[in-house]
């Protein structure tokens, strides 16, 4: 698994002008490949009069589903370039739609490429993107005596406590780097005096 990724911070428009046609490039973050196809088609709705709707979309942390749509412009022009930006910048679980309005100036196979491939690029740096780091889910049971300074000490240390139960004893559920497992443990030991529990769970990716 990747260790982390980058992915659209947010869902957003960016607007750019060349050779008099308009290029909005929608960008959203897509958990899955349905997610993506779905912003496509309310960008697409959201548009009609627009000359092409070219996409290009990467799902999976290591890039497994690569998508790219031309949509009418010559091949390899638009969709192809809007891939490649996503990918150079490590760009995984986002779409991309790049709506052309056309202005009546052809700009030519490298013009094409440059435009929307370069509309990518813009909105990135427009609207922004956000690291997602791997981490392995873990549980810690402690008594309640124990769990309210516990759950003050994990936050103060920078540790992600992404959620607190309360039963006979108290749980908290942690996102730990697998490099700092070894070291929590001993951390916890000492913090708790030997008495709370430890248990490790799957991974997940959160905000680094």
């Amino acid at each position: 698994m990747q260790e982390q990724y980058r992915t659209v911070a947010h869902a957003g428009v960016h607007e750019t002008e060349i050779g008099r046609s308009r290029f909005l490039c929608a960008l959203a973050p897509a958990a899955t490949e349905q997610e993506a196809q779905d912003f496509v088609a309310r960008v697409r709705a959201e548009h009609p009069t627009a000359s092409h709707h070219c996409f290009a979309y990467v799902i999976g942390a290591d890039a497994a589903v690569q998508r790219a749509s031309d949509d009418g412009e010559p091949g390899g022009t638009a969709g192809v370039p809007m891939l490649q930006m996503l990918l150079r910048r490590d760009i995984r679980y986002a779409v991309a739609v790049v709506t052309r309005y056309y202005g009546g100036v052809k700009l030519g196979a490298g013009g094409l490429i440059r435009a929307y491939g370069g509309a990518v690029g813009e909105a990135l740096d427009a609207i922004g993107t956000r690291t997602r780091q791997r981490f392995r889910l873990a549980t810690v049971t402690v008594d309640h005596q124990r769990a309210g300074k516990l759950e003050n000490d994990l936050r103060a240390t920078g540790r992600a406590v992404r959620d607190v139960r309360y039963a006979e004893a108290v749980t908290l559920e942690i996102g730990l780097p697998d490099a700092d497992v070894d070291a929590f443990r001993g951390w916890l030991a000492d913090a708790t005096a030997g008495t709370a529990r430890l248990d490790l769970g799957g991974e997940a990716y959160g905000d680094a």
